[in-house]
């Protein structure tokens, strides 16, 4: 890997399709602006109409081939995904790349549309549903490849699985590396699937370090305790690198041939810095964990991966 890979290295493009979730804003923005200049199909997949309408067109300057387009997805809820998949299912031939980009970090105590707490019903529960509802148009593509992003927050996650949408209590911050830890053992056992099942996709992960997005914008609570809460916040958006910086990683992990399933992604100084394989929590790395929280996510999400689906 070269030590100062770049957005003008990704390779040509042309012809595939591209799904990029929370594509509106921030990482995924530039994540799919990046992949239009070097000639992708970008579907963004995003929530908030309004902003949607406005990524679209700063995409489609970018763009060198294709069109890009809006779809219409909601993680938290599990109608929306259904219908977005379905979409997709009618009108692509097939899909060569989905990027599990959205996410929210460290939001109040909440509850999605099918009643999982927030940050695990989007960040884990949203993309593994959508990721297995596009299976099919996946499973068309020669070789197609799923990214999900996590983030350094993972190091301190766990899975609980006895109370993963924290009904009993409710800690913000855990419950975010929670998400994020389950995105990498989500990653691990879909690549483990993936080749078990004879498949020619690969799923890796990346995380973008501290990265200067949407993400890190204060939540609406107001107040003394609030706002002293958002100081740490405050700070480590003063020491963020730009977003067109945190997007390498899941770029490379996007574009670059040759990546083994289950690769991870991240800046080379961790926090900052160009694109480089890295390590993750001692925990993303058990299988028996993996496998623990696909069971539970496919009863959860009422969602099973169709491996012969074509």
């Amino acid at each position: 890997m070269p030590r100062r890979w770049t957005a003008a290295e990704i390779p040509d493009q042309t012809g595939k399709t591209a799904v990029v979730t929370g594509a509106n804003s921030g990482l995924g923005l530039r994540t799919a602006q990046a992949l239009a200049a070097k000639g992708a199909r970008v579907i963004l997949a995003c929530r908030d109409a309004a902003k949607a309408t406005a990524a679209v067109a700063t995409v489609a300057d970018a763009a060198t081939a294709a069109k890009p387009e809006v779809l219409a997805l909601d993680l938290a809820d599990l109608a929306s995904i259904r219908r977005a998949a379905t979409q997709i299912g009618e009108s692509e031939g097939m899909v060569d790349l989905l990027v599990n980009n959205a996410g929210v970090m460290a939001v109040p105590r909440s509850r999605t549309a099918d009643g999982f707490d927030t940050q695990f019903g989007t960040n884990h529960l949203g993309h593994f549903a959508f990721t297995g509802l596009l299976l099919p148009s996946l499973l068309r593509a020669p070789q197609p490849r799923v990214v999900t992003v996590s983030s350094v927050a993972a190091w301190g996650g766990v899975v609980n699985l006895l109370d993963p949408n924290w009904r009993l209590l409710y800690l913000r911050w855990p419950a975010y590396s929670q998400s994020k830890l389950a995105n990498l053992l989500f990653t691990a056992e879909l690549a483990r699937r993936a080749q078990a099942a004879g498949t020619t996709l690969t799923a890796v992960a990346a995380h973008p370090g501290l990265s200067a997005t949407h993400l890190y914008d204060g939540d609406g609570e107001r107040g003394l305790i609030a706002a002293l809460a958002a100081v740490p916040q405050r700070i480590l958006f003063a020491l963020a690198q730009p977003d067109h910086m945190g997007a390498l990683p899941q770029l490379y992990a996007a574009t670059m041939p040759g990546l083994p399933g289950n690769a991870y992604l991240g800046p080379a100084f961790e926090i900052a810095g160009y694109p480089r394989r890295t390590l993750r929590s001692p925990l993303a790395y058990s299988h028996w964990y993996a496998r623990r929280l696909w069971r539970m996510s496919e009863r959860l999400t009422e969602i099973r991966y169709d491996w012969q689906a074509r």
